[in-house]
């Protein structure tokens, strides 16, 4: 059957206007900081799902300042963006950002860090995993390497972020079941290396006796592991979280015993898929929960191979 030209036309026209319709997708990404370790990586998993998928992103460093955040939100609605993605500076100070992406019915997104309201407004999705199982995960795994009894440090991220308090809830639940583990030190190095070093530092030079350091984040814990080596104390335990290539090579050369598999990777294909979906009226998810997973030596290989996909 021969195809009359002018239908052959009309569908020529549709693939055409279906093909620019995936490469004219437009979507803003306000991330927290561009300083911090693992949200290069991040920044990197959404950036090559994006080449693939043809959609455009615009990337914005919030500097950790949660008005600035805000600004760069509303700057995204009125260029007219398809869907915003934000990696909260602020766990606690969302609203403003759910007001502005809902009054210009755009489709958002928060990657990594959930905010601290129970119930998200209409098409606002959360692609984050479950801060307590991390917590947990480290923790039991340096309770029973030493065997249920020890002084042990805990490394907090910055303080208002809900990862740091579900992270830390999950510890202190697993300890609570170890009498003879007592926490000693708390203290935040604000995910930073230098921090989790000077910290880790001034305990000892203050004379405290530490079995084990559980860090919030890989980069702590990489900073904590250092000091002690300065120290000449090679048998403390530093656990992380992330799973991050620093880490990953850490735990390799032993100054982490231990880290917890952030997924990156998941975590961005996730966020991208569910601002897609929204723009084309797709249900979606609300909140979506990548999960983590416990890395140590003898498993090593298997996320070394993971994080070089």
């Amino acid at each position: 059957m021969r195809i009359k030209p002018r239908f052959a036309a009309v569908a020529l026209s549709l693939l055409m206007t279906s093909t620019a319709a995936l490469a004219d997708i437009r979507i803003g990404v306000s991330m927290s900081s561009f300083d911090d370790n693992y949200l290069t990586y991040l920044r990197e998993y959404l950036s090559a799902k994006a080449k693939t998928d043809g959609v455009k992103l615009q990337f914005e460093d919030a500097r950790s300042d949660v008005v600035k955040q805000l600004n760069q939100v509303q700057s995204f609605t009125s260029q007219g963006v398809d869907a915003i993605i934000v990696n909260p500076v602020d766990t606690a100070a969302t609203r403003g950002i759910n007001e502005a992406a809902s009054k210009a019915g755009i489709p958002l997104v928060y990657i990594n860090r959930k905010p601290d309201d129970p119930k998200l407004p209409e098409r606002v999705v959360s692609v984050t995993s479950d801060d307590k199982q991390a917590g947990r995960l480290q923790a039991e795994y340096i309770a029973d390497k030493l065997g249920g009894k020890g002084q042990v440090a805990i490394l907090l991220g910055e303080l208002a972020n809900n990862s740091t308090q579900g992270r830390t809830a999950g510890i202190k639940e697993v300890l609570a079941k170890y009498p003879d583990m007592k926490i000693v030190e708390e203290q935040t190095g604000m995910w930073l290396r230098d921090k989790g070093m000077d910290l880790t530092s001034n305990w000892l030079l203050a004379g405290k006796q530490i079995n084990a350091v559980l860090s919030n984040n890989d980069e702590m814990g990489i900073g904590a592991a250092m000091a002690l080596r300065q120290a000449g104390q090679k048998d403390v335990l530093v656990a992380g979280v992330d799973g991050t290539p620093d880490g990953l090579a850490s735990i390799k050369r032993g100054l982490l015993t231990v880290s917890v598999f952030q997924d990156a990777k998941g975590q961005a294909e996730g966020s991208l898929d569910a601002a897609v979906k929204m723009i084309n009226k797709q249900p979606v998810e609300q909140n979506i929960l990548i999960p983590f997973r416990l890395i140590t030596q003898d498993n090593l290989a298997e996320f070394q191979a993971l994080t070089k996909q």
